[in-house]
């Protein structure tokens, strides 16, 4: 299969020499091709228009990213199960059982494999798979109890019993999905499963062998526990405070003084203060006294103390009406051992089945029962396998030339009507359609890199019609104009698959899109500077006016309103009087004398020149003037053209692609022709009747204008030849 001397063939594309892959040979011998020679080292798994799947495979490390050794190994691997290395050139959408090599072992298992596959979809006469069989696993292992990925369900055994047991392991564990797209168990829930209930049946074991000691109040002592526990903490508090009170009497004033604390909420509704009331003492504070269960509490801990009266305190201490601190200690002493038990509680998510279940699923020995089904499943893991590596076999002999030829070289961008996997589909926008469209993976690094492209770009936000999805799309403009293209303006976005998606342009590359918009663009300027400087002479203007305007509205305003106020003052005040104000300065007449004879020494100038360019075109030969035109007009756009031409020459979509995760190895180089298929402007179809006559076109200016102001333009033209001399120097 090796051949280090296999004689390639090269072609010129995008002014870069890059290799044939014509046959199987050349895939061979793809391993000994340099690598400085291949177009691409590296591609993202995301985002191309070829199955994600069949990249996946490819992408042996799972870092989401295909490289050169992955990409040999593929090619390898599909070889190897190949009679004839050339059925891999035939990106067929179905393969034939008879490609596969037969004669050695493994392509013989995976024939056998391929089979059943097809066996078990019931199509046992057929001699062909594709894609669509042989990865829906679903359909393949729904016959089969077993299937090799280690997981039974209840369809891979018929005893009742087992079939329960898994089903109880599922609820209270959880479940994994079998290739049969079913819920079942493998080897880590069943460990997990059994291992719960051994320790909760340990646990419950240690409370029958100590059922008095541990449980003191009989079935009822988890309940006489909670009334206990309510009320702890603050009796604990009370019996503290008491011992304080008995410590040093004076404090007891203190400990019962609640005036203040009432006070401030005896204004209030005592309801939506009860949190507040709860935080008082649960009763009178004094030295050494026992604890009151139904007279002199806290109003708010009333039922909790009547509970825990209830359920502990009567059946301990039956009669009593109050407890003291000894005897609170000995009924905590009490609980100590089942709060000692509970801390020890184990599997807790088998608990919901019940100990006597738990029982019985360990007497019936189910979990080697369940254990051999496992292990059958496990046994036929290679031949699952197998049928999933039919699967591989199958997408390569459909998808691995596909890549190839967009990997090692750009075959499929280059081809005329052919697509590349990094196309994503086409954008329609301001007359044109663009094919050369790419999907964005990272926004942040096409900021930073597409700028050394040197084509036009446009980013548009996309949303799907069908499906709301968003995805932002890199559109290079390679042909026509772009006076209409601005930041806002919406088009229209079909995938590779031809559904529509509504694009709105949210960020523009500025770069050439052709020679003739080249050779237009300095009059644009010129055209666009003017209208800017116009636009803002008429909006100062406009400013000035009104500002006037308002002014003089204003003064006239506040001049009616002091009339007003002096004619209804009731006594006449005198005013005092304001200092007068500088006087206006003298007219100038010598300033103004200077600034005219400026102006006039400016427009003299002007006409001279201007004179002096008309003087010498006119004195050229008839032959040279439309040459002195050309010369001037290739003066004005030439330096812009040949801008163009030379970036147009240089466009280069590596950056774009390197923006996207790609590692391009090699110039992909987008010139002037190339760019013109790539993006196609609005033509009529042939043979099209085209009315030429326009309802709503400008009327024409009548004739007798015309000659009119030919004949003023010709005069005044004569009038300036004659006046200057010109027309006796030619």
């Amino acid at each position: 299969m090796e051949n280090k001397n296999h004689v390639w063939s090269f072609s010129t594309v995008g002014g870069v020499k890059r290799v044939n892959l014509e046959s199987g040979a050349d895939l061979l011998a793809l391993e000994h091709l340099d690598q400085k020679l291949w177009t691409a080292l590296s591609c993202p798994v995301n985002g191309l228009e070829i199955d994600n799947k069949t990249l996946q495979l490819i992408d042996s490390d799972k870092d989401g990213q295909i490289r050169v050794p992955e990409i040999l190994h593929a090619v390898k691997w599909a070889m190897s199960y190949l009679k004839n290395p050339d059925d891999l050139l035939k990106q067929e959408e179905t393969f034939p059982l008879s490609a596969i090599n037969d004669q050695t072992p493994e392509g013989k298992y995976l024939l056998d494999c391929a089979h059943i596959i097809l066996q078990n979809l019931g199509k046992t006469d057929s001699l062909i798979l594709t894609v669509d069989d042989t990865s829906d696993f679903v359909k393949i292992f729904t016959a089969t109890p077993f299937n090799g990925d280690g997981i039974i369900t209840e369809d891979s055994t018929t005893d009742s019993a087992l079939i329960q047991t898994i089903n109880e392991i599922i609820l209270c564990v959880g479940s994994k999905e079998d290739r049969s797209g079913k819920l079942g168990i493998d080897q880590d829930l069943l460990n997990q499963f059994f291992g719960l209930k051994d320790l909760y049946i340990e646990w419950q074991t240690k409370l029958n062998s100590n059922l008095e000691g541990i449980m003191p109040m009989g079935e009822h002592t988890e309940l006489a526990y909670q009334s206990w526990l309510a009320i702890q903490s603050k009796v604990d508090d009370y019996f503290l405070r008491c011992k304080l009170a008995a410590f040093d009497p004076l404090t007891a004033e203190v400990l019962n003084q609640l005036n203040v604390r009432v006070e401030s909420i005896a204004v209030k509704d005592l309801n939506s203060c009860r949190d507040e009331i709860a935080t008082y003492p649960l009763a009178k504070i004094e030295a050494g006294k026992a604890l009151p269960l139904s007279k002199g509490l806290n109003p708010i801990w009333e039922a909790a103390v009547g509970n825990f009266m209830q359920e502990v305190a009567n059946k301990l201490f039956p009669g009593k009406d109050s407890i003291t601190e000894l005897e609170w200690m000995a009924i905590a002493a009490k609980f100590a051992p089942y709060i000692a038990w509970k801390s020890q509680k184990a599997g807790d998510l088998v608990e919901q089945l019940g100990l006597p279940r738990l029982l019985e699923i360990t007497e019936a020995n189910h979990r080697l029962a369940l254990q051999a089904l496992i292990d059958k499943d496990i046994e036929i893991a290679d031949e699952a396998e197998s049928m999933i590596l039919v699967d591989q076999l199958v997408r390569y002999h459909r998808d691995l030339f596909k890549l190839l030829k967009n990997f090692v070289t750009f075959f499929d961008f280059y081809s005329p009507g052919s697509k590349a996997i990094f196309q994503a589909g086409t954008l329609y926008i301001d007359q044109r359609s663009c094919t050369l469209c790419i999907k964005v993976n990272d926004m942040a690094r096409h900021d930073m890199m597409v700028a050394t492209s040197g084509m036009f770009l446009i980013y548009c936000k996309c949303v799907s019609k069908a499906t709301k999805q968003e995805m932002i799309v890199v559109s290079a403009l390679t042909n026509g104009d772009i006076d209409n293209l601005i930041v806002g303006r919406n088009a229209v976005f079909y995938d590779r698959e031809g559904l529509d998606w509504d694009a709105t342009v949210i960020k523009i590359i500025d770069n050439p899109i052709s020679i003739r918009q080249a050779f237009w663009s300095p009059y644009r300027k010129v055209s666009k500077f003017i209208g800017t400087q116009v636009n803002k002479f008429a909006a100062a203007q406009d400013d000035k006016v009104q500002s006037h305007a308002t002014s003089n509205i204003e003064k006239k305003v506040t001049a009616a309103d002091e009339h007003a106020s002096k004619s209804v003052a009731s006594a006449p005040v005198e005013a005092p009087v304001a200092p007068a104000g500088p006087p206006p300065p003298p007219f100038d007449v010598g300033k103004f004398v200077g600034i005219f004879a400026a102006i006039s020494l400016a427009l003299g100038a002007l006409g001279a020149a201007v004179a002096s360019i008309v003087a010498g075109f006119m004195a050229l030969t008839w032959w040279k003037m439309p040459l002195a035109v050309l010369g001037i007009v290739l003066l004005i756009s030439g330096p812009a053209m040949l801008i163009a031409y030379l970036k147009l020459r240089k466009r280069n979509l590596a950056p774009i692609l390197d923006a996207n995760g790609w590692a391009i190895n090699a110039k992909a180089t987008v010139n002037i022709s190339f760019g013109n298929l790539l993006t196609q402007t609005a033509s009529l179809p042939l043979n099209s009747r085209v009315n030429l006559i326009d309802p709503f076109k400008k009327k024409g200016t009548p004739i007798w204008k015309i000659v009119l102001a030919a004949l003023l333009i010709a005069g005044a033209a004569l009038y300036a030849l004659v006046r200057f001399g010109i027309l006796s120097l030619w």
